[in-house]
């Protein structure tokens, strides 16, 4: 099982779009997402310095185009891919990449939310001088340390890294106090992401997307609040908007990742950082890091070897929809009767697990056509619990 990552900010680096200018149409690509996000790319991908790439409301933008373009070139176009992938996820602005790969949001859309998303943050960045600070090693000490001083665990990435974030005086502070056994690292990043200090961000956000379209995944969309998956698109623009103040919680999406079965992780460009936190977080995952184009042949024999077996159907269909499982643990379902009429956010059951409890709704609401899993049987992340036909489809055959 395959899942593509794409990378957040602080992965950027000087030129690192110039070798995929070289690719046909990438450049009228490029251009035209650059009209969208009312920003230069090429520009800033080739030739702008690395103080002018860690300006937010360029960062953001330049890191999503970028992971859509090598996407478009890593296969003939995106359902092929989408065919491939196990699931797909990604750390911090790489969300919005990844909400694109999954078909839950257009390119365009996608590059909108970007666009306002770095700006508002650039602008949440500015009001005090805030920023991040990666802490390397020094489990299980880490969490009570950063909350000693103040800070905020903005990024648990898993395998020994946590980002802590908030005021400068209070991350020099923690600096000069380190965790014992971890070494701090401060990040080319504008502000504390991911903190209260964005609140802002995610009130200007708020109150752009009520009237974005947005369809379902059509994969499994892995969430960077808590690692579950995300199956209904009403529920991935929401959390989008929400993560923009609250941590990125990659260690629970690679447990996650674990859960599925996952046995080849390939990272989109500019990549690096999420294979570095795989190869640590998830030992025996095979792990591709996409970089330049001439590495495109091997990633797509990357992408056969670990690709989903012939006839995977991916979960959008024109009849039905399902209900799957956000998380791992048992499921307890709520005795609906095949046939019965669900309103729209009815729950279906509930899944426990050692780490928590998840209420599980039909967003959508609909007929209960099949129930895919019984009262107390263990489930995995993304599994399918119950099929249902859509109201509107109701309406149409009573008609």
């Amino acid at each position: 099982m395959l899942v593509v990552v794409a990378p957040g900010q602080g992965a950027q680096s000087p030129g690192f779009l110039s070798p995929w200018l070289d690719l046909p149409g990438v450049a009228a690509r490029l251009q035209w997402l650059s009209a969208v996000a009312d920003l230069d790319l090429v520009e800033h991908g080739t030739h702008s310095d690395e103080q002018t790439i860690r300006d937010t409301a360029v960062a953001q933008p330049l890191l999503v185009a970028a992971g859509l373009v090598a996407t478009d070139a890593l296969a003939p176009d995106r359902t092929t891919l989408q065919r491939s992938l196990g699931a797909v996820a990604g750390h911090s602005v790489g969300e919005l990449t990844a909400a694109a790969i999954s078909g839950a949001l257009s390119d365009e859309q996608a590059m909108v939310l970007v666009r306002e998303r770095g700006r508002s943050m650039a602008r949440a960045a500015a009001v005090q001088p805030t920023g991040m600070s990666a802490v390397l090693g020094g489990d299980p000490e880490v969490l009570a340390a950063i909350e000693r001083h103040g800070l905020t665990p903005a990024n648990v990435n898993g395998a020994g890294q946590v980002v802590a974030a908030g005021a400068l005086d209070a991350l020099a502070a923690l600096a000069a106090d380190p965790p014992a056994r971890a070494r701090l690292r401060p990040l080319s990043v504008a502000g504390a992401f991911h903190t209260t200090y964005m609140q802002p961000a995610v009130q200007s956000l708020a109150a752009l997307t009520p009237g974005l379209p947005v369809a379902d995944p059509r994969l499994p969309l892995l969430s960077n609040a808590d690692g579950a998956v995300v199956h209904h698109g009403a529920e991935v623009l929401a959390r989008l908007v929400d993560q923009v103040s609250s941590p990125v919680r990659w260690d629970l999406c690679m447990a996650t990742m674990a859960d599925l079965g996952v046995t080849g992780l390939l990272e989109l460009p500019p990549a690096g950082t999420l294979t570095g936190l795989a190869r640590r977080g998830l030992p025996g995952v095979a792990t591709f890091a996409l970089s330049t184009p001439d590495q495109l042949d091997a990633a797509r024999a990357f992408v056969a070897t670990h690709a989903q077996p012939s006839g995977h159907t991916l979960h959008a269909t024109p009849s039905w929809r399902l209900v799957v499982a956000p998380i791992k643990g048992t499921f307890w379902a709520v005795a609906h009767a095949v046939g019965a009429a669900l309103a729209p956010g009815a729950s279906v059951g509930r899944i426990t697990s050692l780490r928590e409890a998840w209420d599980v709704v039909a967003p959508h609401g609909g007929r209960v056509l099949e129930w895919l899993a019984e009262d107390g049987d263990p489930v995995n992340p993304g599994q399918p619990l119950l099929r249902l036909h859509p109201p509107a489809t109701d309406e149409e055959s009573a008609a």
